[in-house]
């Protein structure tokens, strides 16, 4: 199991498999949300997931590639791309200093 401590986070991915308008405007979303505490979040077809992302936001079907290609990073799995629980749950984790599990 892959975690990470909110505070620590510097890099959020939200990766992607067709690059269509749901994962962009999540991947707009998380900026404003997560911009006021200095976290890059950038926007990724899920097997270019680069090196030094420390948390991937993905669509549940893309989780287990996403792992794959890398393995360090806390893969957080959502179901809908809009108002999921899962995008409150990095926020918050990264906001109160949390523990984020992959």
């Amino acid at each position: 199991m892959t975690s990470i401590n909110g505070s620590d986070v510097t890099k959020v991915v939200i990766a992607c498999d067709a690059g269509m308008g749901s994962s962009v405007m999540v991947a707009s979303t998380m900026k404003k949300k997560l911009k006021k505490y200095d976290v890059d979040v950038v926007h990724t077809p899920v097997n270019e997931i680069p090196a030094d992302a420390q948390v991937v936001l993905c669509h549940a079907g893309l989780a287990d590639r996403a792992r794959r290609v890398n393995p360090d990073a806390v893969v957080v799995p959502f179901q809908i791309f809009m108002g999921d629980p899962a995008f409150a749950k990095v926020e918050n984790a990264i906001k109160d200093g949390g523990t984020l599990e992959s």
